[in-house]
């Protein structure tokens, strides 16, 4: 009985072709397009439910004061979560992730995709905490800026915004430069 579920076990190895470790290549395509679309969707949702509320500070009435905080918003958030969050540190690791998938791929991996270049699991306990409080306090700033009345909200949505669509287009540019160019190395943070 052993060895027929044993051999069992071979045929189907043998068949999603796994046997000694190999894993097909269409595999690996499919995870590397499905965690770059994923993180894609995500952030380009974010950016999509963003709009609407930006669009609507031009019904207002905008004092100097609404100006002046909405630059602040706009320089701040560009800055701290376009360049500084996204494209110095989780657009690089995220797409060395996507990266991970095609050279090292298991089925966890690729059936995740999305969660595992946001570094979720297979990662170092540093990287989850952060990954996991990062989402945490993500999650509460929404609810808190979603009471916010117009224009103050439209006003902290605009440096969310530019901050959100700065984040796709450096993971983008990293995901690209490492599949393709393969002229940097980014620590993945594997666990």
């Amino acid at each position: 009985m052993e060895q027929f579920s044993f051999n069992y076990l071979l045929i189907l190895c043998s068949l999603l072709n796994i046997y000694k470790g190999n894993m097909h290549i269409i595999y690996r395509i499919f995870g590397c397009l499905w965690g770059f679309l994923g993180i894609t969707f995500l952030l380009g949702h974010g950016v999509s439910c963003l709009i609407p509320y930006v669009i609507e500070l031009s019904d207002f009435l905008l004092s100097s004061v609404h100006y002046v905080a909405l630059s602040f918003s706009v320089f701040l958030l560009g800055y701290a979560e376009g360049y500084k969050g996204f494209q110095l540190k989780f657009s690089p690791r995220a797409a060395s992730r996507v990266s991970v998938i095609l050279k090292e791929p298991t089925y966890l991996r690729i059936i995740f995709a999305p969660f595992f270049c946001m570094g979720f699991f297979d990662s170092s306990t540093k990287r989850k905490i952060l990954s996991y409080g990062l989402t945490g306090m993500i999650t509460v700033l929404i609810i808190l800026v979603a009471k916010l009345p117009q224009p103050w909200r439209g006003i902290v949505d605009a440096g969310v915004l530019l901050g959100l669509s700065w984040g796709i287009i450096s993971f983008w540019v990293f995901t690209f430069r490492l599949l393709f160019i393969k002229n940097i190395y980014v620590d993945p943070e594997l666990g």
